[in-house]
């Protein structure tokens, strides 16, 4: 399965949501027919990013708020302060319905709508119909059975006719493989109604010298899964005396502490493919709508005709990569999924994320404005690194966690960085950089590059255009032969600025899809 994209070139002077601008926002953009996991790893370790089946990509040296890619590094993740507190926090509420008093106001862990293209959807919408081609789907068809019998092989059944997914709700999206949910363990604490922030039978003078003790032996920089929790797995009921060595609490035990008997409230994770085909997607498919539109006009004051079905389906439940279950892949494959947290039964908040051959990485997440008070946007964000360092023990690889992009002069935008340690992409030789070097130069300038290297490259950049793979009149070609056909010139300057921005390994992999 090859990918198939559609360019659409440079989109210059639109309305920007983060600093107001109306038309400061600059990007290139392609619509994404169908796309292996694989290519959107590339794609976005050179700057790219999804919404829905448009991938985009700013251009960061002219656009009013530079997005700068930035990913967690979860093995050596180590929860702060305020985050312990967003995990306790919870845990009470679980345990006791205990509702904390103070400012429920958190950053949620999520892009706006302005993440996407134009900060409405008119652009995509009107990209989705011109995009929606049927006859691509037998052109491609055609051109890899031709293909495929001068190799002398003949296409498996049913390979091609799934290969360009349409735009009807009912398409397929994902694997089609019910889904395993992935439950919060609910295992019994001794002790009714004990305080979850505390380990059991200890004085209040006990724990302050511990914590004391702690805070000067703290000598674990590097995050050492050991005892790490599987998210099905009941945790240890050992108090933490028992423990081998006197280590801070790990970000696992913060999440899957265990709870009394009698708790309050009962938390469950699920993590469901994004496909019609998946029951479990499609029986949970209307509450997860309704809970956007509450979320969207609450949070973001979206007017009810911008929150509808349509735009909910192209935006989180439209998805151009395919679904892949390898072998020595994660257990739930490669794709693009939704983390639904259930509460008592109903859904409260959902986290849409990819999961991709080195990465989980988060697309957007929507929450009950009622349950402000937990704030989903921080928890979820830590669940979703502890799913990273999950995933990372089967498929050692997938060791990243993507946080969209980072937007150093956008305040809302800046708590990303706080989840450490953190990398950002530089702009001009897609290297990553800790972001503590990247800060001062930030507090300068807007745009900046950041690999102190002045002799370094592009390593991955386009070097040889005529090879980039072109999908033309019904047939597969280099560019170096398409080239020669056309009379246009302007045809030549877009088919060169999509080869620099994809890269030459991805202009050879992907089908870049002319009419």
């Amino acid at each position: 399965m090859a990918s198939v994209v559609e360019y659409k070139g440079l989109k210059a002077g639109y309305h920007c949501g983060y600093c107001g601008s109306e038309e400061g926002k600059v990007s290139c953009g392609m619509w994404a027919h169908s796309m292996t996991v694989q290519d959107y790893q590339d794609l976005i370790d050179r700057g790219w990013r999804r919404s829905g089946k448009y991938v985009y990509k700013p251009v960061m040296n002219q656009t009013c708020c530079p997005q700068y890619t930035i990913r967690c590094r979860p093995l050596q993740f180590q929860p702060s302060k305020s985050h312990k507190k967003v995990l306790k926090k919870m845990l009470k509420f679980l345990a006791k319905g205990e509702i904390s008093k103070g400012n429920y106001e958190d950053d949620p862990m999520e892009p706006t709508m302005e993440d996407t293209v134009a900060g409405d959807f008119g652009l995509i919408n009107k990209l989705d119909i011109q995009c929606d081609l049927k006859t691509l789907s037998g052109d491609l068809t055609e051109s890899f059975d031709s293909e495929e019998k001068k190799k002398g092989k003949s296409p498996k059944k049913g390979e091609s006719n799934e290969f360009i997914q349409s735009q009807d709700i009912e398409e397929k999206l994902g694997s089609g493989e019910p889904s395993h949910p992935v439950k919060m363990p609910m295992a019994p604490k001794p002790g009714k109604g004990a305080d979850l922030s505390k380990p059991p039978c200890r004085k209040a003078k006990e724990i302050r010298k511990e914590r004391k003790r702690l805070k000067l032996m703290q000598q674990n920089p590097a995050g050492e899964l050991e005892g790490f929790q599987a998210q099905g797995e009941p945790p240890s009921l050992l108090p933490p005396k028992a423990n081998k060595s006197n280590q801070p609490k790990s970000l696992e035990d913060l999440i899957f502490e265990s709870l009394p008997e009698n708790a309050s409230h009962k938390l469950e994770v699920r993590l469901v493919p994004v496909s019609f085909e998946d029951p479990e997607f499609k029986s949970s498919f209307s509450r997860s709508f309704s809970l956007y539109v509450k979320y969207q006009m609450a949070i973001h004051q979206d007017p009810p005709d911008e929150c509808g079905k349509t735009e909910f389906t192209r935006f989180l439940c439209s998805s151009p990569l395919e679904a892949e279950n390898p072998p020595n892949g994660p257990d739930c494959g490669y794709g693009s999924f939704h983390q639904q947290y259930w509460l008592d039964g109903r859904i409260i908040a959902v986290g849409v994320i990819d999961i991709l051959p080195y990465c989980v990485s988060s697309v957007y997440l929507y929450y009950d404005p009622d349950y402000s008070f937990l704030s989903l946007g921080v928890y979820s964000a830590l669940r979703e690194i502890a799913f990273t360092r999950q995933l990372h023990q089967k498929t050692s690889q997938l060791s990243y966690y993507y946080m969209g992009f980072y937007i150093h002069s956008c305040p809302k935008m800046k708590y990303k960085g706080q989840y450490r340690p953190s990398d950002l992409l530089c702009p001009e030789t897609y290297v990553w950089v800790p972001i503590e070097q990247c800060l001062p130069s930030l507090e300068n300038s807007k745009y900046c590059r950041f690999n102190r290297d002045p002799e370094a490259v592009d390593e991955g950049r386009s070097k040889d255009p005529d090879r980039l793979q072109v999908f033309h009149k019904k047939a597969i070609m280099p560019y170096g032969v398409y080239k020669k056909q056309q009379k246009d010139p302007g045809e030549e300057a877009a088919v060169l600025q999509y080869a620099r921005l994809v890269g030459q390994t991805c202009s050879e992999r992907m089908l870049l899809f002319r009419n």
